[in-house]
């Protein structure tokens, strides 16, 4: 017998996000956290057993947090990406002007697709897994020509 996902998420939703939040500190990211451990419950439903329900949903959670937790350490954030993100945010148009020429710059020596990389990724929000499907490479390729213009515009900012 199937598990009836939808009711196991109005009635234990709070408690998967509460653990969610204590576990990652970040509304957003628990959240997502959230709604990823309803999906595993949601694609293993018709395998598990559902007598336990909430001792199922803490421990999938967990799970779930900790893996975001690991790759948080895997690849932290790069404190480099806030220039770029700051150059893709600029509305001033001779702010804006400066920036094209620091962008142009930065990808001077890059191949043309890195700076689809770094809009679909920096501006649109993309994840790495997204962009690699939009442009045809691998998920590390797309991160390590984003890790080289993240140092690229660290060298920059630097000098």
């Amino acid at each position: 017998m199937a598990i009836d996902v939808e009711v196991l998420y109005r009635r234990y939703g709070p408690m998967v996000l509460r653990r969610c939040r204590g576990l990652l500190r970040d509304e957003t990211e628990a959240l997502d956290a959230m709604h990823d451990t309803f999906v595993r419950l949601l694609k293993a439903r018709t395998r598990l057993d559902a007598r336990a329900p909430s001792s199922l949903l803490y421990q999938t959670a967990t799970r779930v947090c900790l893996n975001r937790l690991r790759a948080r350490r895997r690849r932290p954030e790069d404190a480099d990406e806030a220039l770029l993100l700051r150059l893709a945010a600029i509305e001033d148009q001779e702010a804006r002007s400066v920036a094209r020429g620091v962008l142009r710059h930065l990808l001077a020596t890059e191949p043309p697709s890195t700076a689809t990389l770094a809009v679909l990724h920096l501006h649109d929000g993309l994840t790495l897994e997204q962009v690699a499907d939009v442009v045809g490479l691998s998920v590390s390729g797309v991160r390590k020509r984003l890790r080289k213009l993240r140092a690229a515009a660290h060298d920059l900012e630097v000098a």
